[in-house]
């Protein structure tokens, strides 16, 4: 893994740092954006792993919750003056987005989105968290209050040797287009949600 640039990064959430990393994994070569507010020394800052989400996080849209956590965490981090968000690109869910895109098409016809993945041929999800590792232990990170629903993610921190001190729930106000997709979340894929 290499640090390939950071500069000052302000936003309306307070001011951060922004990194740019990019991790090889024998041909595979993978990059993530960090952002990182005030000093990880201490107690277990907040981090969060933000999977780019393009459709989400760009164009707003409400299939799914993933722009609303995306500013959770970054209120979060901001209101603490503290914390690390790193906003690694495997998109949905490490399919890329054409099939992203594919298996938005198979869900408009009734699929949900492990159905969909599986129907076009691929994992419910190819994500590594190799290279967050990676950025944490740069950072000097061997505790962390993690924000994620996801226990997967979770248990990847553990067997990596970076301790979860504490989980903080993603729950951010559900859209009545993404209740589908959470109970997806929730019922097929173990995501710790109790929002309905």
């Amino acid at each position: 893994m290499e640090k390939v640039a950071e500069a000052d990064f302000p936003t309306r959430f307070g001011p951060f740092r922004i990194y740019g990393f990019v991790g090889h994994t024998g041909e595979t070569t993978e990059e993530a954006v960090v952002l990182k507010m005030g000093s990880l020394e201490g107690e277990p800052p907040i981090v969060r792993i933000h999977s780019q989400c393009l459709t989400g996080d760009v164009f707003h849209s409400l299939r799914c919750d993933c722009r609303a956590q995306l500013e959770l965490a970054m209120e979060k981090v901001g209101g603490e003056g503290r914390g690390l968000i790193i906003y690694e690109q495997q998109e949905g869910r490490g399919i890329g987005i054409m099939n992203k895109l594919r298996a938005y098409e198979l869900q408009d016809h009734g699929a949900d989105t492990v159905d969909a993945n599986l129907q076009l041929g691929l994992d419910v999800d190819l994500r590594s968290y190799d290279l967050p590792v990676a950025i944490m232990k740069y950072f000097g990170l061997e505790s962390v209050r993690f924000l994620s629903n996801n226990p997967d993610k979770i248990s990847a921190l553990e067997r990596a040797g970076v301790r979860v001190a504490e989980r903080i729930p993603a729950i951010v106000e559900p859209q009545s287009h993404a209740e589908d997709y959470l109970r997806t979340k929730r019922d097929r894929l173990g995501h710790l949600l109790d929002v309905f």
